[in-house]
């Protein structure tokens, strides 16, 4: 079958899908390829995000949605119709900024009115009363714009957006001019408006705790294509790929050797100790693997004592660094081989403190553990997580 009719079916299957479709989508500038033979359903309603580093993808994505950029290749459409080469303000489509972007000269209710008016909308101002009732604002409404903290002028952004009625919102790193504390409520906040006014949200974040706390799912982009995509809790506890293993959060990737394959576990040799993993968590083609762990997922405790993780029982660690956050105290443990372990401890108050120097033993229960492709970079996606 030539390319064109292809990309024909391809486009005929996208009318029959009332979400959002992306099918064989290619972005190159030159040399570069941003976005590399991209297939991607956001279903209609879902709150999807688009997760990775600077450079990932996730933005020229974006814009390609939004109008703003035109596929190289590949089709685009929303709710049945092709708008691949759709003029941006005939896409049924808007998108939030992080700069807000907001009319200085304009009060708030005339800035949330500002689209309606346009188009010669009848029944503005009860319409814009509903919006600024949604997003909280309505005590602010003959405020201008500088009069606001930056979350307020966020919501006022998202009202502007949301009062237009699109079938997608597109919300490009929209909480990253926030200071922490005010993130983390607006994440509340937008996952609450989201599942009010029940529309597509699409956001685009390198932010991973963003990503979780507010989608229904989450796409891991890294150099142009998706790493894995599904519910954040998926992600986090079963990861493919060492990237995505490492991006999302923390990971201890240890090398070692499948001596092993059952139907339910795989056993591997871990530097002279016999570790089980589960089948369904084991994504190694090979003879040789990563074995993952979460830090929070391993237990610290006297040389020989008995921990409540049977089946991966590790001795001859040495406690090297020990740092309290609070929650919890973070170490770092070096192993007989020579590698050093990140164990995170909840400081509950029923366990002792380690200090610097003294002998441990590590233990994890199998069906938290993963086991990756030792053919992947075991420290890919490490310290990306900030622009």
């Amino acid at each position: 079958m030539s390319q064109a009719a292809d990309l024909e079916e391809a486009t005929a299957a996208g009318a029959s899908y009332d979400g959002l479709r992306l099918t064989s989508v290619t972005k190159s500038f030159g040399a570069f390829t941003a976005v590399d033979d991209l297939d991607l359903d956001v279903p209609r309603g879902s709150f999807f995000a688009l997760l990775g580093p600077s450079g990932c993808g996730k933005t020229t994505t974006l814009r390609m949605v939004a109008g703003l950029e035109t596929p190289t290749s590949g089709s685009i459409t929303l709710a049945g119709n092709d708008i691949t080469y759709a003029k941006p303000y005939k896409r049924p489509v808007n998108t939030v900024f992080q700069s807000y972007a907001l009319f200085p000269h304009l009060d708030i209710h005339e800035n949330v009115a500002f689209g309606l008016k346009r188009r010669k909308v009848k029944d503005i101002d009860t319409q814009v009363r509903d919006m600024l009732d949604l997003v909280e604002l309505t005590t602010q409404a003959r405020k201008k714009p500088t009069q606001l903290s930056g979350g307020q002028q966020q919501r006022v952004a998202l009202a502007r957006a949301l009062i237009n009625k699109p079938e997608v919102l597109l919300l490009d790193e929209p909480l990253g001019a926030l200071d922490l504390k005010l993130r983390r409520s607006m994440q509340i906040e937008l996952k609450r408006i989201q599942t009010e006014v029940g529309l597509t949200f699409i956001h685009v974040t390198h932010d991973q705790e963003e990503a979780m706390t507010m989608a229904d799912t989450v796409a891991v982009m890294n150099a142009g294509v998706i790493e894995q995509m599904g519910a954040p809790a998926e992600l986090y506890e079963n990861p493919r790929t060492t990237f995505v293993a490492n991006f999302l959060g923390q990971s201890n990737l240890i090398g070692g050797t499948i001596k092993a394959r059952a139907a339910d576990v795989v056993t591997v040799d871990m530097h002279g100790v016999d570790v089980s993993i589960p089948t369904s968590r084991s994504h190694a083609e090979g003879d040789e693997g990563w074995i993952g762990i979460r830090p929070e997922k391993v237990l610290i405790g006297e040389p020989g004592e008995v921990l409540d993780a049977p089946g991966n029982s590790i001795p001859g660690g040495v406690v090297s660094d020990v740092s309290f956050v609070g929650v919890s105290t973070q170490y770092l443990v070096r192993m007989p081989w020579g590698q050093e372990l990140q164990v995170f401890q909840q400081n509950t108050g029923h366990r002792r403190l380690f200090r610097t120097g003294e002998p441990v033993e590590l233990s994890w229960r199998p069906e938290y553990a993963f086991l990756l492709d030792h053919a992947q970079d075991a420290s890919a996606g490490a310290q990306l997580g900030d622009d």
